[in-house]
């Protein structure tokens, strides 16, 4: 006879399911892993009793932190297999949002052109990639204005630990928090540069780059 092994969802709450997902979902979308506090946010709970899940995850071998590091809850490779197992994706939506909006033809910006119509689509995935490192963050504030960036756009980012000098990137400051800015190698630190003069220049001893940005969508 041979015996059913239990799924491993039968050894969480419904609480912890929640909290391994809100993880695997920050940390995709982002780059970076939430804290505590964001994280009792997005859950609606105290910042106790999201702690209290952590814990008990972390006896379970689901997650890992680093002492004494705001940004440092990062799943297993045993809660990785779990949320793949349960299957995240709707495979006919993520197929839609995969083949993208109709590209019809071109406008003319300046004088008139021939109107002529192609059959294509085009999505974001087809222009700017569709790899694992590749995905979107929404812009809130307005530090980086001036560089056209606004309140609301959608910034196209690339995950790398590595940025050329003066490029525009997501940085981690001090392992905890996250802003959109230039950044600048100077004297051994990091000069994060705002590109609208009401904010002042980040200097940093303790900077790592998360991403570089790659393109912009915006809403009219």
């Amino acid at each position: 006879m041979q015996l059913k092994t239990a799924r491993p969802t039968n050894q969480l709450t419904p609480r912890q399911l929640q909290l391994l997902k809100a993880i695997a979902g920050f940390k995709a979308s982002r780059c970076y892993s939430p804290t505590i506090g964001e994280l009792a946010s997005e859950l609606g709970v105290s910042r106790s009793t999201a702690f209290e899940h952590i814990t008990e995850l972390q006896k379970k071998s689901l997650l890992s932190t680093c002492p004494g590091r705001a940004r440092s809850l990062n799943l297993t490779s045993k809660a990785q297999e779990l949320l793949s197992h349960l299957g995240e994706h709707n495979t006919k939506a993520y197929r839609r949002l995969q083949k993208g909006i109709p590209l019809v033809g071109r406008v003319a910006a300046g004088l008139p052109i021939e109107a002529v119509e192609d059959a294509e689509h085009l999505s974001l995935s087809s222009y700017f990639g569709s790899g694992d490192d590749i995905f979107a963050l929404r812009v809130t504030g307005d530090s980086m204005v001036d560089d056209d960036i606004r309140d609301g756009d959608y910034v196209i980012c690339r995950r790398t630990s590595v940025a050329n000098n003066g490029q525009l990137v997501v940085a981690i400051v001090d392992n905890e928090d996250a802003t959109l800015k230039r950044c600048y190698k100077e004297d051994g630190r990091a000069r994060l540069q705002p590109a609208n003069n009401d904010y002042e220049t980040i200097y940093s001893d303790n900077c790592r780059i998360a991403a570089v940005v790659v393109g912009l969508v915006r809403k009219l």
